[in-house]
């Protein structure tokens, strides 16, 4: 079986197509400045040529329509035809209290995923318009929806409800969701395979860091808490999001910036905070990074005060994500009663010995400690073992694969579903 997955943004679209029987990618690819100008590149792994080009895509539908070309044609082909394609995997964002697994999207589930646009206003509408334009545009194949919130929704009462006035919760179903869900729900996998294959008993954090950052504590294979909310904007500081701040700030950003509406406040607090607000250099750890290590004594450096500012200002960007990534984790111990595995993943988590170091060494008191040699060669496709054999903790580090558990979730709903 062939699975197509897509992961649709406003202005962006994502997809693998897998080959099931062996979990091979056969493609991949991203179209970007939907609705702008366009850009496609698509990656065989057949051998034929990369496309990497502007291209118009008005709408996510001439998006997915050059996908399927693409797919098929004969300079970057991998399949001879759409019948190749025998279904498709969507990733949603929000599926509500009502999606705890994946589903076969039929005319209930798309209505269902309507009513989670208020609850996800930025994110549901672009995954919506992923879904109607494949369905337009392959008609005949099985369509899935694997949402992101659904592992988190194991989570119990006093860890997901808010401190407000309980008829919010009752009326409108704001809580706590969380997000990242199909990363946790790989890794913690892959990391329990690795601990002896029996989830029972064990306790898990993982820690999903990239631009986007979650926290996950995972009891017996089941998330118990995770530090996004209702919304992907609480819990770490991110590459653009602020996390957690006191929610008052909403009103007094807004009295200084002359009185701004509350969706302009909140277009700040998503998208010129985090670690971009702090060092005021770049949302990407890469840039932020190579800005903290700055030389002062290097004699061909030229460099002004303002350099020296965001030299600093780099750092304490970086300071203040290690020291909130390790204050979550120590929480997270007291929520599990303690703790087997610390899991880093994503492209911060899974390529930054660096920022793995810094972490951990907020967590000496815990008796945990890394070892530099492992965590310094930590780069791979399996499962790493990165902890000092005195480490009373284990931490490993385990790449993510979010598209596989896509691919998979989708093969089993569809195989599983008979046939009319």
């Amino acid at each position: 079986m062939n699975v197509l997955v897509i992961n649709t943004g406003s202005s962006s679209l994502k997809y693998q197509l897998f080959d099931m029987e062996t979990e091979a990618i056969l493609a991949k690819g991203n179209c970007e400045r939907i609705g702008i100008d366009g850009h496609v590149k698509h990656q065989p792994s057949n051998g034929k040529p990369i496309l990497n080009e502007d291209f118009p895509m008005p709408s996510h539908s001439d998006a997915i329509n050059l996908v399927i070309s693409t797919l098929t044609g004969a300079k970057h082909g991998v399949i001879d035809s759409l019948s190749e394609i025998h279904a498709i995997g969507h990733r949603v964002v929000h599926g509500g209290k009502r999606f705890s697994e994946s589903a076969l999207i039929n005319k209930e589930v798309l209505e269902a995923i309507v009513g989670c646009v208020r609850l996800a206003p930025l994110h549901i509408p672009a995954n919506l318009m992923g879904i109607y334009a494949c369905q337009k545009a392959v008609p005949s194949a099985p369509h899935v929806a694997v949402f992101d919130t659904a592992f988190h929704l194991t989570m119990p009462d006093e860890a997901f409800i808010y401190p407000i006035p309980y008829r919010y919760y009752e009326e409108n179903e704001i809580r706590r969701y969380g997000f990242h869900g199909t990363s946790h729900r790989y890794v913690s996998a892959k990391a329990i395979d690795y601990l002896g294959g029996n989830p029972n008993g064990l306790r898990l954090i993982t820690c999903h860091l990239g631009n986007g950052a979650s926290l996950a504590a995972i009891k017996d294979g089941k998330s118990i808490d995770t530090t996004m909310g209702a919304t992907p904007l609480e819990g770490l500081p991110m590459g653009t999001r602020c996390g957690t701040v006191d929610a008052a700030l909403i009103d007094v950003i807004s009295e200084i910036e002359g009185g701004l509406s509350a969706a302009d406040t909140l277009e700040i607090l998503n998208k010129k905070s985090g670690i971009l607000g702090i060092s005021g250099v770049s949302s990407d750890f890469r840039d932020v990074m190579n800005r903290a290590e700055f030389k002062y004594d290097d004699p061909l450096s030229v460099h002004d005060l303002e350099d020296l500012s965001d030299t600093r200002r780099s750092q304490l960007a970086l300071d203040t994500f290690k020291y909130q990534v390790a204050k979550f984790i120590g929480a997270y111990i007291v929520a599990l009663g303690g703790v087997d595995a610390i899991i880093f993943t994503a492209g911060v988590g899974e390529n930054s010995p660096a920022i793995r170091r810094g972490i951990c060494d907020w967590l000496t008191g815990f008796n945990i400690q890394i070892d530099g040699d492992r965590n310094g060669r930590a780069f791979g496709s399996g499962v790493t073992e990165i902890s000092h054999p005195t480490s009373a903790t284990k931490v490993l580090v385990v790449p993510t694969n979010e598209e596989l558990v896509i691919a998979r979730d989708t093969m089993k709903l569809v195989s599983e579903t008979p046939v009319n």
